[in-house]
């Protein structure tokens, strides 16, 4: 335990802030060299994939003999910011616990991982275990979306905090922005002004009216329903004009089944009913970033064998979870690689205290070596 304890306290204690969270943010690039230089020196085949100028992915492969089964371990080296955070780089240890940024959300997963991949290497395996150590999770994912492009595999585990649950689905998003236009004028003349900001008043209520209508009907088993709130506000010149724009940041929270054409469609739906009434009502909506929900049946051959060995080592069966935030495994799955969820716990994802649970993290590496042991033979 005492290795992937000082593997984890130095991934810690590496800054990297993900820089299109932070302007400035130290990034991928240091720790990736350092994952690198790891990887190689425990054996593995290590391959440098730059998903976009300076925010790179580590490949690591340990290369089966042949005839077997492929497995990629997948983890981000990319952390939030450390704002009110007093030691976010010089990680600390207490009951068993290792504090820093990063150590749940998820260097703990990435440690687990990187031991993995060590020992597949000593296994020799007759499939490739692909370790892969992507950027940008937190923002838009170009490290995965890179490694789909490049890397395929016969299944995935993504080694995101599961407190040793194993999470089979989650929610998808979808980032929009309203506009709606009025008329500048001066604030002293009414009958020539329209007031845009006033305008969007009324899309805030059709947002919550949806959102009232989505959370009523809890249809997914796992993640209940789909959900949509307002995120940011802009409008106006000055205080003493009639506003000509505001725009409106949108999240819509998707489950397993809702399409992106079904969600794009509900806020022009909204715009019809307003305009009904108000025929100075002019809205436009376009779509930022869209991202898929996730799931995977529990019949899935690489669910059932983390199952059994999860519960070997644990000695009780892991519970069955879905998770409500976003993660890379909808990526991988959708590009048809069938993908499980599963890493160690602790707490403080995007909080001032952050801690991974370090027995977990042990555990976590060997359970996954057992996977790989099983399913790569």
């Amino acid at each position: 335990m005492s290795e992937i304890v000082e593997l984890l306290r130095q991934l810690v204690a590496i800054d990297s802030i993900n820089p299109d969270l932070v302007p400035g943010g130290a990034g991928e690039e240091k720790i990736a060299r350092f994952i690198a230089d790891w990887l190689q020196e425990a054996g593995l085949e290590v391959h440098w994939d730059e998903a976009a100028p300076g925010r790179p992915n580590v490949i690591g492969i340990a290369r089966g003999t042949g005839g077997g089964r492929s497995l990629m371990l997948n983890a981000h080296m990319d952390t939030v910011g450390v704002a009110g955070m007093e030691r976010p780089h010089d990680p600390y240890i207490q009951d068993n616990r290792l504090y820093g940024r990063g150590a749940f959300d998820m260097k703990g997963g990435l440690a687990a991982i990187m031991t993995t991949g060590a020992a597949a290497k000593q296994l020799q395996l007759r499939g490739d275990v692909i370790i892969t150590a992507v950027a940008d999770e937190e923002y838009a994912s170009i490290g995965t979306s890179s490694i789909v492009k490049r890397w395929h595999a016969d299944a995935a585990i993504v080694t995101e905090p599961t407190d040793l649950n194993i999470c089979v689905a989650h929610k998808g998003f979808i980032w929009l922005e309203v506009e709606t236009s009025g008329v500048a004028a001066h604030g002293s003349l009414p009958e020539i002004g329209v007031d845009a900001i006033a305008k969007m008043g009324k899309v805030l209520v059709g947002l919550e009216e949806l959102d009232q209508r989505l959370c009523s009907v809890p249809s997914h088993r796992l993640l209940k329903s789909g959900s949509v709130h307002a995120s940011l506000i802009q409008g106006g010149q000055e205080l003493s004009s009639y506003p000509k724009s505001c725009i409106l940041g949108v999240e819509r929270r998707t489950i397993p089944g809702e399409t992106q054409q079904q969600v794009e469609s509900e806020l022009p739906a909204i715009f019809e009913r307003i305009a009904a009434t108000d025929p100075a009502f002019k809205a436009s909506v376009k779509t930022l970033l869209f991202r898929d929900a996730f799931e995977v049946s529990a019949d899935e051959l690489i669910v059932q064998i983390l199952r059994r060995h999860a519960t070997t080592q644990l000695s009780e069966e892991p519970e069955i979870i879905g998770q409500f935030a976003w993660m890379d495994s909808a990526i991988l799955s959708t590009a048809g690689i069938p993908t499980v969820i599963f890493g160690p716990g602790g707490e403080g994802a995007h909080a001032v205290i952050e801690w991974s649970d370090l027995e977990q993290v042990a555990k976590c590496a060997q359970i996954l070596t057992a996977v790989a042991k099983e399913f790569c033979s």
